[in-house]
């Protein structure tokens, strides 16, 4: 039986506001290039925030009080073709004292002269409880959706995907200065996925997770997140590498590669997907 072939990372911040931008090979009309520049805007602007932020890697992870985001986008098109899109994203976090709270959820909806061509969902709850500023435990439930599937030909594969996983576990800080942080965590869970051809399972899993971040300068910074997620069913291992540069207070770039691998990958699928990605962004 196969799974979802993509993991959503363990960290809600790494994960919840954009899913991928999705070249298209042609733009044509001035709505279609409004709606592309404001996917690549949003991913550049969410590849920059994740790189340079302090919270994410600081000593409890997120920022004490109430921080959170929301974003909706929409769009369509009549006449030659009638299409629809709809997306929206969201973020919570919530830190007080030695407990922290981060919520987030991802959703994307589109049809095109009357037929669904597209239908995404993931959400995720984390929380962990520090009791030395070392060592916390964590619990962490997502739930990631995926009713169109395409394969390497972009041509629709009959059937959804569902992936869930409840699990919980210790964390440790191995590093924690201010510019050179490194923290891990790991532990099993329940996971539950029904693949393409609406076989479905729950059985025991594990997730393993690493954080790592080095200031090498004021400017530049290094930071790579890992998420292993396994069961039975099949192994998903995420790895995002990047290199951070604050030209100045308007200029700023991230270079990063990222891998995602499936051991068990849905047919007509590849089992990695390789992804090298340049951010930048110029304000005035």
């Amino acid at each position: 039986m196969k799974t979802l072939a993509k993991l959503a990372t363990v960290s809600t911040l790494a994960l919840i506001i954009a899913a991928p931008v999705s070249a298209q090979s042609t733009l044509t009309g001035v709505t279609a290039l409004n709606d592309q520049i404001d996917d690549i805007t949003t991913e550049v602007e969410r590849d920059q925030r994740r790189g340079e932020d302090d919270d994410r890697f600081g000593p409890n992870g997120v920022a004490q009080g109430w921080r959170g985001s929301f974003a909706l986008t929409a769009s369509g098109t009549s006449g030659n073709t009638d299409n629809g899109e709809v997306a929206g994203a969201g973020r919570l976090t919530y830190g007080i004292g030695d407990w922290n709270h981060l919520v987030g959820f991802a959703v994307e909806y589109g049809e095109a002269n009357g037929t669904k061509n597209e239908e995404k969902f993931f959400g995720t709850y984390e929380a962990s409880r520090y009791f030395t500023p070392e060592f916390y435990m964590f619990g962490i439930g997502r739930f990631q959706y995926d009713g169109l599937l395409t394969d390497n030909s972009g041509a629709i594969l009959p059937g959804s995907e569902t992936d869930a996983f409840l699990g919980f576990g210790p964390g440790y800080r191995v590093l924690n200065e201010p510019n050179h942080t490194w923290r891990v965590q790991a532990g099993p869970g329940a996971r539950y996925y029904k693949d393409a051809t609406g076989n479905s399972d729950t059985e025991v899993g594990f997730i393993v997770s690493s954080r790592y971040f080095y200031a090498l300068t004021d400017t530049v910074s290094f930071t790579n997140d890992t998420d292993i997620l396994g069961s039975d069913a099949n192994t998903i291992v995420s790895n995002d590498a990047g290199v951070n540069f604050k030209v100045s207070n308007n200029l700023s770039t991230r270079v990063s590669y990222r891998t995602d691998y499936n051991t068990d990958p849905t047919a007509g699928l590849k089992s990695t997907d390789n992804t090298i990605g340049l951010s930048l962004v110029m304000g005035f």
